[in-house]
């Protein structure tokens, strides 16, 4: 059936089900297989919180957003392109997000009466013209697999089970993705068992082939391959990409590497992959609690290893005493707080940046921490090393801090060549005559660190406060502010030894956007679309929030009017208000969300349309 061919420079599609349907699946190898065809690709898994939501509910919809494109993709997309609607449910939640014109892939079989009381709907939508404005097309896919399967004699669990693979197959042709990595995937998860393997293969075969014989799809649509740096790409997560990040340090520096953690969502992925990696020497544990963790891990940074523990938010708090212990003794340590929506449990799978006054203050007495925030899913791999260059350097514990939207959200990266990686240079203490445990560098003030079992510099640390050189328990005042001032110093060092701010767009005027983390895409797409049009405005982007940059005061002096995007209540806008005695606008998001490009751009037109305001 001759169909005809559109080209699209990028599309934002959602799939969206029951938690029990597979949606994350089925939008993991979209994204990976448009990765495979040289796409430039931002994902977004959003599910539920419960292990298994009630069936057909509204708040139980899972679903797997991906923006894919011909040309640089930072965010998961405004608005929705296509979306794949497995129930009633998903429709429902997922309706307000589809564009005028979109299309909407809508399974029938999951809009029955009681799908349709789930959902809170009055009449079907798929049947009393409330979708005329979107492109509908209307598949009893559970019946469609059904049929394909039926000589299989499986049973209706598992048949069921295979209908994210026809939808997946259909958005497939829709796209024009080839169907051959998928199924490679599912030979090598299902290879031991033939059954499930042919099922899967047939309704992804069915899905593709609906497609390309429906006399409704009329249209198929082409991306181009995007024109990336050259160089071999794979997609990689935030969580995958925090993991070969500490491997790779470890390898640099020349260390065995050793993780103690406590699984806790979003972060339990990192303790997953690092357990993979163990023919490259690394020893993991995981712990019984959030303390066993972190505190196993400062035991291992004592012996000698590049040491890190993985948490989220309520693990941090707990780990909070055990870092002021980290402080105290100098010793580099690696903590990865994947952030999610707070306070106490919240919402466990939905991010946020509620943790940045956490990281610089939350612990007791004057216990300074250096914290560095990624930008993007690749980023928290080359964040990860940096993190243990400061970390070793300079002897202290430091904090990365990524969220749930980095942490489980995919992007292509760049598999960098080991040297291009940058050194990490360790030197342990070995000569007596030269060894002080508290004796330290001219220059960074880290102090010596040295193996225990060294013949001759056999030496005690501990929780109480240290005589300065010596290391000695050390109650006199004058040393406790002494050393409290070094430590301190020591942080604010660091300032000598990371990049100035980069400076995007005007040198000086009446606005400048400051943000961090992962609001970095969404801001980035705002910025880029109102600098096209001609509109004055600047950016800059704080991966280094203690210490912060050296020239940042600098840039916001030149500058009427600061603005700063959060997902949370204003944190680093009250940290940069303290900090350079100025008032800063905040924008505040905290719905478990990650930014719409649009949300900023509304908010910056808004602003540049009032200037002079506040």
């Amino acid at each position: 059936m001759s169909k005809k061919v559109e080209y699209l420079e990028q599309v934002t599609i959602r799939f969206a089900g029951d938690s029990g349907d597979g949606m994350q699946l089925s939008g993991t190898q979209f994204s990976n297989t448009s990765g495979i065809v040289g796409n430039s690709v931002n994902t977004f898994p959003d599910y539920p919180s419960e292990i298994r939501a009630p069936e057909g509910t509204l708040y139980g919809v899972s679903a797997y957003q991906i923006q894919f494109g011909s040309k640089k993709v930072n965010t998961i997309g405004d608005k929705l392109d296509v979306l794949v609607a497995m129930n009633a449910s998903s429709l429902k939640v997922n309706l307000p997000n589809v564009r005028e014109g979109g299309i909407i892939i809508a399974n029938t079989a999951g809009f029955g009466d009681k799908n349709l009381k789930l959902a809170k709907y009055d009449a079907n939508p798929l049947e009393d013209g409330s979708l005329d404005k979107y492109r509908l097309f209307k598949i009893n896919i559970s019946d469609i697999v059904k049929e394909e399967l039926a000589d299989l004699k499986l049973s209706l669990k598992y048949t069921e089970r295979t209908k994210n693979i026809f939808a997946l197959g259909l958005t497939y042709w829709l796209f024009n993705r080839p169907t051959e990595p998928t199924a490679k995937w599912l030979g090598e998860k299902f290879g031991k068992k033939p059954e499930i393997l042919e099922a899967n293969l047939r309704a992804l075969k069915a899905g593709y082939n609906y497609g390309l014989n429906s006399e409704e799809m009329t249209t198929q649509y082409d991306i181009k391959s995007a024109n990336l740096e050259k160089g071999y790409y794979r997609n990689i997560t935030g969580n995958e990409a925090c993991a070969l990040g500490l491997v790779a340090a470890a390898n640099k520096a020349k260390l065995p590497l050793f993780l103690g953690s406590y699984p806790i969502t979003p972060a339990t992925e990192i303790l997953h992959f690092i357990s993979g990696y163990k023919k490259f020497g690394v020893k993991v544990l995981q712990a019984e609690d959030e303390i066993a963790g972190i505190c196993s891990a400062i035991g291992a940074a004592y012996g000698g290893y590049l040491s890190s523990t993985t948490t989220s938010g309520p693990g941090l708090s707990l780990k909070v005493e055990a870092m002021g212990l980290a402080v105290i003794l100098e010793l580099p340590l690696v903590i990865i707080d994947v952030q999610r929506a707070g306070p106490s449990t919240g919402m466990p799978t939905k991010p946020e940046q509620g943790d940045l006054f956490m990281a610089l203050y939350g612990r007791h007495g004057e216990a300074p921490i250096p914290v560095i925030a990624a930008s993007s899913a690749a980023d928290c791999f080359a964040m990860t090393i940096e993190a243990a260059r400061l970390a070793t350097k300079y002897m202290t514990p430091v904090i990365l801090l990524t969220d749930g939207y980095l942490a489980q959200g995919t992007e292509p990266w760049r598999i960098p060549p080991i040297e291009e990686l940058p050194d990490i240079k360790v030197e342990f203490a070995t000569v007596k005559e030269e060894f002080a445990p508290y004796k330290r560098d001219a220059e960074t003030l880290a102090r010596m660190w040295a193996v225990p079992g060294t013949i001759g510099l056999e030496h005690r640390i501990g929780g109480l406060e240290k005589e300065d050189y010596t290391g000695l328990v050390s109650q006199d005042p004058k040393n406790h502010q002494k050393m409290v001032e070094i430590r301190a110093q020591k942080v604010q060092n660091i300032a000598n030894d990371i990049p100035d701010a980069e400076l995007m767009g005007e040198e000086s005027g009446d606005l400048l956007v400051i943000g961090w983390g992962s609001s970095y895409g969404a801001i980035k797409t705002a910025y880029e679309k109102l600098t096209a049009e001609g509109k004055k405005l600047s950016y800059v982007h704080l991966k280094y929030l203690n210490p912060l940059p050296k020239n940042l005061g600098d840039i916001m002096s030149r500058f009427e009017r600061i603005f700063v995007p959060e997902i949370n209540l204003g944190q680093l806008q009250t940290v940069l208000q303290s900090t350079f005695i100025r008032p800063v606008i905040g924008y505040h998001k905290v719905q478990g969300l990650p930014f719409k490009a649009f949300e900023i751009e509304d908010q910056l037109n808004e602003l540049l349309a009032n200037k002079g305001g506040k």
